[in-house]
């Protein structure tokens, strides 16, 4: 018997390790112990008995498992073997409270675990005087949001020659989900209260420069919560801190608000990496103040927290600083360390272990690197490029006395290829700064430039025009580059940029917009990846001349490249237009429309392939070979494959690009009051309160609130898992009056509208609609995180209690079955 369970504990450990290999996040460099076991014996509740008892704390925000777990490819349970001697009886098997159930979106199913401090209770029978010890061991395995531990094995004895202590009394302590930040159950249903995640304080320090003062945001973040960088890229991440200050007369800013180096990692909400801090962050704005200013300085903070499960999206929080504040301000040696270390309260690690954040910082710039490889060998396929290419090679080897000097000229030249890309994207960040890249993703404007600017490019490839830079350009570089020496293979060098530029350039531009990250690196990465590729085919044919002879000939073909090149171009273009429509809200270019547009493009350049289309450049096609006619049927194919996403189809293979299910024309239209709708996704008819209120009275249903943002990710989760349950989608079409309420939408009230209120000890800044809606939420649910819903009958009283997020359908199901029944009633 024991064999088989050793047996069975090895096949226990190596289930673990195979669940840590596959884990989404990689061990930091140093050991992790986030549980602590202790063992006791307690007089059990009847006499002759005894209470062998287990006892786990466990660090916040880990779990350890459930001795019962449905389904062995998840986690692995706790597990105990025990020893009895003689004269020792087991009364049943261990005793575990009753566990947590929550979804799991590591192992994709629902586990049963416990956190923070759990008992497990072996009772025991002495049927004689026994003078033994009873011994074994136990396995367990811990999990946290991103990683989970190996399984460990725990010996342990018991004396029972030792006094026992009295009996439990707190079998089943209750848990404080320190964590989640809040105390009671996990029941959606008790989920209610305000959140305040983040607490914020505003000092002014002197710096030791005559005039100039800093004026610090500092932050304090919940553990589990995060706060959000300044710098977010993208659309579709979480809203990104910012701060607005008003400056007086007398006070001037120097340059924007600071922050230290955030923690960026992938995150499974967002489907993207996020860069945020945790528990303790410092803003800092400088600037500079005359003596004659007297003014208070004011202004007001935006900022989202979430953690694992829910977001929170808070008014704009005021804050104001007077000048007496500023001529007692705290020196310099006063100031707090800005960057302090952190605990890493909810996840056990040291700041300190930065491994995996340096891994994926190498391989986003390994990413950027390889775009600008592609785009670079897509520059060698040109009109203007891949004819230079044995034109160049010839001149090395005959203008050279020896082979191998002809080979080192040509290496030199294309060192000087690499030297003068690389130079332009390192000049490009110094001269706009290390955040011109973050600006190109992330402002509106910018991005309805770079529309305009592809669209252009585009264009010019498809023989609208030539896009060249001045001949006199050319011309100069060329007369240097006759003076021989390596001054002169530079200007060779210089000479092909500028006489390529029409086709580079707009090549170049597109490597530049890709590599949005805000830092030196990136952009020399990916100048570097294009010059590399650009430079390889001139330094390989000159050290190897015979390999020339397998080239394909100058033709018609690289006018179709470039034809192909511009209208990919076009297509991308409009990805910059949908960024800045999904900012500015407009609704121009919704998901519909830009599938459409994309579906256009596919099929013109799988008719161009197939001779069908003739640009101004092109001769007439007699007929077309297999790898050509290959090419157009995969972009026919991919053209069909697109189509059905205008009426709802995800299209996961360009998950990500086009813009997100909720911004379309058919997903708005498709409300839930809507006759024969069997597509099953529901939308809400209306985003404001009044309005449903007035329907659902005309038509005499419950109201059914849903508060939501635009940046709310579980959200959005529940919209496409739980709402298009058949069920589910039945009740909110039919049966209620569905409202979706976005606490962060950004559009201002009318100035009747503004004002300020207080709940619960919380001043209510009420600027925009969405401030609007989240001191309803508040005031009325007394709960701010979202996704949160609630029925509510003509009067605006609750029909039930309302619910968070919770993909399982069946529990938004009972939720709408209980308010409506009560509705009824």
């Amino acid at each position: 018997m024991n064999l088989i369970n050793r047996f069975q504990r090895l096949l226990r450990i190596a289930l673990g390790i195979c669940l840590i290999a596959t884990s989404s996040a990689t061990l930091q460099a140093q050991i992790l112990d986030p549980v602590s076991w202790s063992f006791s014996i307690h007089e059990a509740e009847e006499e002759g008995q005894l209470d062998l008892v287990f006892h786990a704390e466990v660090e916040p925000c880990w779990h350890i498992y459930s001795q019962f777990l449905d389904d062995p490819n998840g986690p692995l349970p706790t597990y105990f073997e025990l020893e009895f001697p003689s004269g020792v009886e087991a009364i049943g098997s261990v005793e575990e409270c009753v566990p947590i159930v929550e979804y799991d979106p590591n192992f994709m199913m629902d586990l049963k675990f416990f956190e923070e401090e759990v008992n497990w209770v072996q009772t025991i029978r002495l049927n004689e005087q026994a003078d033994a010890v009873v011994k074994g061991y136990l396995s367990f395995m811990v999990c946290d949001e991103s990683r989970c531990l190996p399984p460990e094995d725990i010996d342990f004895s018991f004396n029972l020659n030792d006094a026992p202590l009295p009996p439990l009394e707190n079998r089943c302590p209750p848990s404080k989900h320190l964590c989640h930040g809040e105390e009671g159950g996990l029941q959606m249903e008790e989920q209610s209260g305000i959140l305040e995640p983040v607490a914020w304080s505003t000092e002014v320090y002197k710096t030791s420069n005559e005039a100039e003062y800093e004026l610090i945001f500092h932050a304090t973040v919940d553990p589990c919560w995060h706060l959000y960088s300044q710098f977010i890229e993208g659309f579709d991440g979480p809203m990104a801190t910012a701060f607005a200050v008003d400056w007086p007369a007398g006070l001037e800013a120097i340059g924007d608000a600071e922050e230290c180096e955030p923690t960026v990692k992938f995150d499974r909400q967002f489907n993207m990496d996020v860069p945020y801090f945790e528990e303790e962050v410092y803003f800092v704005q400088r600037f500079r103040a005359e003596e004659s200013a007297d003014a208070t300085l004011s202004g007001f903070i935006t900022y989202m927290a979430c953690d694992e499960e829910r977001c929170v999206f808070p008014p704009d929080l005021d804050f104001e600083v007077s000048l007496a504040d500023w001529g007692s301000a705290s020196e310099a040696i006063d100031r707090p360390v800005i960057c302090p270390s952190l605990q890493h309260l909810c996840t056990g690690v040291d700041s300190t272990a930065a491994s995996e954040d340096d891994e994926e910082k190498e391989e986003g710039l390994l990413g950027v690197f390889l775009l600008g490889m592609l785009l670079g060998f897509a520059a060698l396929l040109t009109p203007c490029v891949f004819p230079m290419i044995p034109m160049t090679v010839s001149f090395f080897t005959k203008q050279s006395k020896t082979r191998s000097e002809g080979v080192r000229n040509a290496l030199i030249y294309g060192f000087f290829i690499i030297f003068i890309y690389t130079g332009l994207g390192l000049l490009l960040t110094a001269v706009f700064g290390v955040d011109i890249l973050n600006v190109i993703s992330t402002d509106p404007f910018f991005n309805v430039f770079l529309f305009l600017l592809l669209l252009v490019f585009g264009a010019s490839f498809l023989g609208a025009f030539e896009i060249q830079l001045p001949a006199s350009w050319a011309n100069k570089t060329d007369e240097a580059a006759d003076k021989g020496g390596l001054l002169g293979i530079f200007f060779m060098a210089a000479t092909l940029a500028i006489v390529s530029f029409s086709c580079t350039g707009p090549l170049v531009g597109s490597a530049l917009a890709g590599a949005a990250t805000g830092s030196f690196a990136a952009p020399t990465a990916v100048m570097f990846g294009f010059s590399l590729a650009l430079a390889l085919p001139f330094m390989l044919f000159s050290a190897f001349p015979g390999w020339l002879n397998s080239l394909p000939q100058s033709g018609g073909w690289l006018n179709s490249v470039k034809v192909v090149l511009g209208l990919l171009e076009i297509g991308f273009a409009f990805k910059f237009l949908s960024n800045a429509d999904l900012v500015l809200q407009l609704g121009l270019l919704q998901r519909e429309l830009f599938i459409a547009i994309w579906v256009a493009v596919v099929l013109c350049i799988a008719f161009y392939l197939f001779g069908w289309i003739l640009f101004p450049h092109d001769s007439k096609t007699e007929r077309i070979g297999v790898f050509r006619f290959s090419m157009g049927m995969v972009f026919l194919t991919l053209a069909i494959y697109l189509v059905p996403g205008m009426w709802g189809a995800p299209v996961k293979l360009i998950s990500g690009f086009p813009p997100p299910m909720f911004y379309s024309e058919w997903s708005q239209g498709s409300t839930g009051g809507s006759e024969g709708h069997s597509s099953g996704h529901v939308e809400a008819r209306f985003t404001d309160y009044e309005e449903g209120l007035a329907a659902a009275i005309a038509e005499n249903k419950p109201l059914a609130l849903d508060f939501t943002g635009w940046a709310c990710v579980n959200c959005r989760k529940m919209e496409e898992q739980v709402w298009p349950d058949a069920e589910v989608a039945d009740m909110l079409m039919n049966d209620v009056v569905l409202v979706s309420l976005y606490v962060d939408e950004r559009k201002a009230l009318p100035a009747s509208e503004q004002g300020e209120e207080m709940y619960g000890g919380k001043s209510f800044k009420i600027k925009t609609v969405g401030n609007k809606w989240s001191y309803l939420q508040a005031s009325e649910f007394n709960t701010n995180s979202q996704p949160f819903y609630v029925l509510l009958d003509h009067d605006g009283q609750p029909l039930s209690e309302g619910v968070g997020y919770d993909p399982d359908p069946e529990v938004f199901v009972d939720f709408l079955e209980r308010g409506i029944q009560q509705f009824q009633k």
